[in-house]
């Protein structure tokens, strides 16, 4: 029997005849049987997925968001209450550790969300003299995406709040009602469409979930994922990016990285100095035939190596892609290269991040 956590949602799941997964010390829905079903709803209606596995931290005490700042490269003391950032988790030398999503509700109480499970360590060393307690929350606090075009509306029809009232990238520092239950919300999320995130109790999780489901959502799984994200220029750790080995600059976070801001993150100094001219650049590449190449494929120009594809997937709406790292002087849009196959290359195009939606105009809609 698997020793990974699973979610307070996981009996709901296995009654609708889910697959699963683990990974990252959880159990994940892989499908519910039909993917072209689970992709449309998320791009043309609206679904749901089960994400409590991302990994959430309480930061909680008086010197809460000056330790969140420290291993944090956007601007965290600059937020307001009830406003999400994401960016950048990093060590001394500027180099990703993870990347995620900060939750301010207060000076002293800060949510965390994390890819991966062992940080504690790390918080803990990069917080040593703030009076701060760190908070691993595990499966304590289920979280349920709501997402696509009409999420929305569909939520309209189950809350008690205000959706048109809440901006992307806030969400509401206090519970609300969703299908009755206590939860809060936040407009963001994991698919590159307006959306939502849900957090609640674990003893809410079936009536949270059987109200958004009774109103119309489609739920989905992982198997869905790499083509989502690629499509939309969002990174995982451990597909995109090893610990200590690539910087911000190098995944396309550049916006995220909070360097004319007050606050003082580790490796400020040292990114000040790599964002003068970055060697790299992280853009999709079209990718021509039907097999997809390797994780981490070489990707080449010229015949000369330029760069690696760091995930590629087959994407409904716009064929064979791949997030690719790129060396900067090969990395303008129509730059011809090849990609690094088992059969052997194939011919691909580079093109911009974010291709399903570069300006991020769904979301923000």
């Amino acid at each position: 029997m698997s020793d990974s956590i699973r979610s307070a949602f996981h009996g709901l799941h296995e009654a609708r005849g889910a697959t699963f997964a683990d990974e990252g010390g959880w159990t994940w829905v892989d499908s519910y049987g039909d993917l072209e079903h689970e992709y449309a709803a998320v791009r043309e209606g609206v679904g749901m997925w089960d994400l409590s596995p991302l990994n959430k931290w309480a930061f909680h005490g008086p010197d809460a968001v000056e330790a969140v700042q420290r291993v944090h490269a956007n601007d965290i003391l600059g937020m307001e209450a009830g406003q999400v950032r994401y960016g950048a988790f990093l060590d001394e030398d500027g180099l990703l550790i993870d990347d995620g999503t900060v939750f301010r509700f207060g000076e002293d109480h800060v949510w965390v969300m994390t890819n991966g499970m062992e940080r504690a360590e790390y918080f803990g060393d990069a917080t040593k003299g703030l009076d701060v307690g760190v908070e691993y929350l595990g499966a304590g606090l289920p979280s349920l995406q709501v997402q696509g075009p009409g999420s929305r509306d569909l939520l309209r029809q189950i809350t008690d709040v205000d959706l048109d009232a809440l901006a992307y990238f806030r969400f509401i520092p206090r519970e609300v009602r969703v299908g009755g239950a206590p939860v809060i919300v936040s407009r963001t999320g994991f698919s590159g469409e307006l959306g939502y995130e849900l957090f609640l109790a674990p003893e809410h999780a079936t009536q949270v979930w059987e109200a958004v489901e009774a109103a119309g959502a489609v739920p989905y799984g992982v198997g869905i994922i790499e083509a989502v994200r690629v499509e939309t220029g969002m990174i995982v750790t451990g597909y995109d990016y090893q610990e200590h080995e690539r910087s911000p600059f190098d995944l396309g976070l550049d916006r995220t990285v909070a360097l004319d801001a007050e606050g003082e993150f580790m490796g400020k100094e040292k990114l000040r100095e790599m964002a003068k001219e970055p060697p790299n650049r992280f853009r999709t590449v079209r990718l021509e035939g039907t097999v997809l190449p390797d994780y981490g494929a070489r990707v080449r120009a010229g015949g000369e190596p330029v760069g690696v594809l760091t995930s590629p997937a087959l994407s409904p709406a716009l064929g064979p892609l791949g997030l690719a790292v790129l060396r900067a002087d090969a990395a303008e849009v129509g730059q011809a290269v090849e990609v690094d196959t088992p059969n052997g290359p194939i011919d691909g195009t580079v093109d911009v991040l974010a291709l399903y939606d570069p300006k991020k105009e769904r979301p923000r809609g």
